[in-house]
């Protein structure tokens, strides 16, 4: 944590300096105005994502809470929209999906300087690096892999308009708006010429697949994106980063999820190692395993599956030059980012490896 990440007031903050990403007087009484416990709070960033921020709230008189609001800027436009996400989550609270209650939501900038909603912390590990002591078997990693496409489709199943979000995304021409969404994120994002970005475009506009009925989209789902407990058996508790999910092709996510699954054979380095290493110990499912699993639990047809996580690497791409872009204007402190820029034209090799049949 940076020393202007966290200030008391805005008074600290001096012209020209970087806007603080937590204020914690105007944030105490927020939390005052909202029954959310007395005092004052001890904040601390949590988790490994590298977009939206998202801190770790104690306080007297309340539980362990979270709070998500969007990264300093530059930001492009329509990302990192916090509220849209708390909308999701509690939209989802009384279906069979598994997410973290929201406590309460902010919408304005003048509390913190930002957007931001409070959720409840979920128990349980994020499993990124290693796997909790009483799940690392092979009976236990094996479960992992099955509870985690459970859990998708549970997500993939809730009847959307139902649960009142008719207006939260359009149920038809999803693939289309995602070519035309990032291939604009693109030119905003983008730090320099990267000829397979365009080329892999092309390629997935030529090869564009015929959906099948629309769902609610996570958008970026992955292990590491997941609370597990760290008792035996292996259950998944919850779902996080819902910044990206919208009403769309189901398909999408279950490419994005294979994209960012690591398994034995894979290259040792890159986005998927990165993220996903810790399942290339025994027990733990294959890509095609996971494919047949959710194909066995949805009823869906895979056929058109490799389209999918091509799609899912381009967009990749795009995420992590604007995350690169950011690292360069100096807008973040995460030296995470900041070594994008081989890993940025790595992955758009390898995405248009993809629509090669070169990589599986």
């Amino acid at each position: 944590m940076a020393p202007d990440d966290v200030v008391a007031n805005v008074s600290q903050v001096r012209p020209g300096d970087r806007p603080a990403l937590i204020v914690r007087e105007p944030l105490e009484a927020f939390l005052d105005g909202h029954g959310l416990g007395h005092g004052e709070i001890d904040v601390s960033p949590i988790g490994e994502g590298h977009s939206n921020v998202t801190y770790l709230v104690e306080r007297a008189g309340a539980p362990e809470m979270v709070l998500r609001r969007p990264p300093r800027p530059p930001l492009p436009p329509s990302a990192h929209d916090v509220m849209r996400e708390a909308r999701l989550l509690s939209a989802l609270a009384p279906t069979e999906a598994r997410v973290p209650a929201v406590l309460a939501t902010c919408p304005d900038d003048d509390v913190i300087g930002a957007p931001f909603y409070v959720m409840e912390r979920v128990s349980g590990e994020v499993i990124v690096a290693e796997v909790p002591a009483a799940l690392d078997v092979p009976a236990e990693r094996a479960r992992i892999g099955d509870e985690l496409i459970d859990a998708l489709v549970e997500v993939h199943a809730v009847d959307w308009r139902a649960a009142d979000l008719e207006g939260f995304g359009k149920p038809t021409g999803y693939l289309e708006r995602q070519l035309r969404r990032f291939g604009g994120l693109w030119e905003v994002n983008r730090t320099r010429e990267i000829a397979e970005v365009e080329r892999v475009r092309q390629w997935l506009s030529d090869n564009l697949p015929e959906s099948g009925p629309s769902t609610i989209v996570h958008g970026d789902y992955r292990l590491g994106n997941t609370i597990f407990g760290s008792q035996s058996p292996a259950r998944l508790n919850a779902i996080l980063d819902w910044e990206m999910a919208t009403i769309g092709d189901p398909l999408a996510d279950v490419g994005y999820m294979c994209m960012m699954w690591s398994q034995p054979g894979d290259p040792e380095e890159g986005l998927r190692a990165y993220l996903g290493g810790v399942t290339r110990a025994p027990g733990f499912p294959t890509r095609m395993e996971l494919i047949a699993r959710y194909e066995q639990r949805s009823g869906r047809s895979m056929r058109s599956l490799g389209w999918y996580v091509t799609l899912a690497m381009w967009k990749a791409v795009v995420f992590m030059e604007g995350n690169y872009k950011r690292a360069l204007a100096g807008a973040t402190d995460d030296p995470y980012l900041a070594q994008f820029g081989d890993g940025v034209v790595a992955l758009a090799q390898a995405a248009e490896a993809m629509t090669r049949g070169e990589l599986a």
